[in-house]
Order: C-alpha cells, then sequence, then structure tokens
C-alpha cells in the first residue's frame, strides 16, 4: 500500500467491500500488540465470527488513513458489512448488551455461537 492517504482510503473501501467484518488493528488475530486490540478479538472469536484482521502498524499511511476515514481517532475499528460499528468501548458495551450478536444476525453473517 502507498503512504498517501487517498491511496489508502481507497484500499480501506475495498478491504471493507471484500469482507464481511473487519478489523483494522494494532497486531494480528493471532498476535494483537494492544490491550484494546486484543479485547476486540477476544470479542469476535466468543462470537465466532470470521474476520479480516488489518495491522495498522505495518503501514503508517492506513494508521493515520482509517482514522481519517472511519472519523474515529482510536485504533481498533470494526467495521461489519462495510459500516462502521466503533471500536473497543462501543464493542464491549454491544456485546455485554447482546447487541453486537443481533447486528451480526441482522446482517445475515454466519457465525458458530448458537443461540440458547
Amino acid at each position: 500500500m502507498a503512504s498517501d492517504t487517498t491511496t489508502a482510503g481507497e484500499a480501506i473501501s475495498k478491504t471493507i467491500a471484500d469482507n464481511d467484518v473487519v478489523l483494522f488493528m494494532k497486531g494480528t488475530k493471532q498476535f494483537p500488540q494492544c490491550g484494546f486490540s486484543a479485547t476486540a478479538v477476544k470479542i469476535l472469536e466468543h462470537l465466532g465470527v470470521p474476520f479480516k484482521d488489518v495491522n495498522v502498524l505495518e503501514d503508517q499511511g492506513l494508521r493515520e488513513g482509517i482514522k481519517t476515514f472511519s472519523n474515529w481517532p482510536t485504533i481498533p475499528q470494526l467495521y461489519v458489512k462495510g459500516e462502521f460499528v466503533g471500536g473497543c468501548d462501543i464493542m464491549r458495551e454491544m456485546y455485554s448488551a447482546g447487541e453486537l450478536h443481533d447486528l451480526i444476525c441482522d446482517k445475515g453473517i454466519p457465525h458458530s455461537h448458537h443461540h440458547g
């Protein structure tokens, strides 16, 4: 990816368009490099939602570009079906309230968390 934000924005748009669930994070889902990213990964894994992880630490243009793209100042950032959902705190609140699971279901995204 190129370092200017226009190209980063295009790359971000494409990634979000090509994947139902995208988490822009510090590190990878195998090796998160900040506590907030680790929490976000755990929430998605607990719901059994397959997601694309994008490591913003690998590309400074992407790291700044995603903040401009979403108009949200922090990482991680969750996108579901092309829509910005929020960061770690919002994910945690939505997960606790059952709203994140409802969103995943409403959007028709396959996941392994069974209703019960």
